[in-house]
């Protein structure tokens, strides 16, 4: 039971752990190096990686999807999607596709002009499930060895770390003052009747013993 258990805590973990690397922003310093548009199937499961803007149908099999192409600063390519996110999962409120469009073509550059821009995302890349990242904003910053703070995912896990503590603490309080005395009081009945169980076996085996030796006292007599 001890593997059971520790298997299905690091199942929930990595469950955590996955969506909060996919919900929670990320940023990459890198050289965009074009723009496109082309038509993507939305008719299998792997339609949870693109957005769902309200302005769409959910029903819909396929449409065309916006992509920025970009390089980073030691030569891997990078391919994020532009999709609003409008008002739906995850909470980035994003209605600016075409004017993130325009920034994005606007920082076009080659590698002996570069322009470095920091892009702000979420999501993953995987080729083999066609996913990709959805691009959230694009500035331009000096260089690429620019230092990124992530400071909305300090406060967010800041304020996480705040909230588990105080519902640790209201659990403690509510099981100190409601839990703890009912358990108390079930032990001292348990105790109790164990108490007066040991008292009628006692009692039992006294009347038997009794019962045993009066029945002794008839051997030694004589018949008539």
């Amino acid at each position: 039971m001890r593997y059971v258990k520790w298997t299905f805590l690091t199942v929930i973990a990595l469950i955590v752990v996955g969506f909060f690397h996919y919900t929670l922003p990320q940023h990459d310093v890198v050289r965009v190096v074009g723009t496109y548009q082309e038509r993507q199937d939305l008719s299998d499961w792997t339609r949870i990686f693109w957005a769902t803007p309200d302005d769409q149908s959910t029903g819909l099999i396929n449409r065309d999807v916006q992509f920025i192409q970009a390089v980073k600063a030691n030569g891997k390519e990078v391919v994020y999607r532009n999709e609003d996110t409008g008002w739906n999962w995850p909470p980035y409120f994003k209605f600016d596709t075409a004017n993130l469009l325009a920034r994005a073509q606007d920082m076009i550059s080659t590698s002996d002009n570069p322009k470095w821009a920091v892009v702000t995302h979420y999501g993953w890349r995987n080729i083999y499930f066609s996913s990709f990242p959805n691009a959230i904003s694009i500035k331009p910053v000096a260089g690429p060895d620019v230092t990124i703070i992530p400071w909305f995912n300090i406060f967010f896990f800041v304020f996480l770390a705040v909230i588990l503590l105080m519902l640790r603490r209201m659990w403690l309080q509510f099981r100190e003052r409601s839990i703890d005395p009912v358990l108390e009081d079930m032990g001292e009945a348990w105790d109790s009747v164990e108490d007066r169980a040991g008292a009628a076996a006692t009692e039992a085996r006294g009347v038997w013993g009794r019962f045993k030796a009066w029945l002794g006292t008839w051997r030694g007599k004589p018949r008539v």
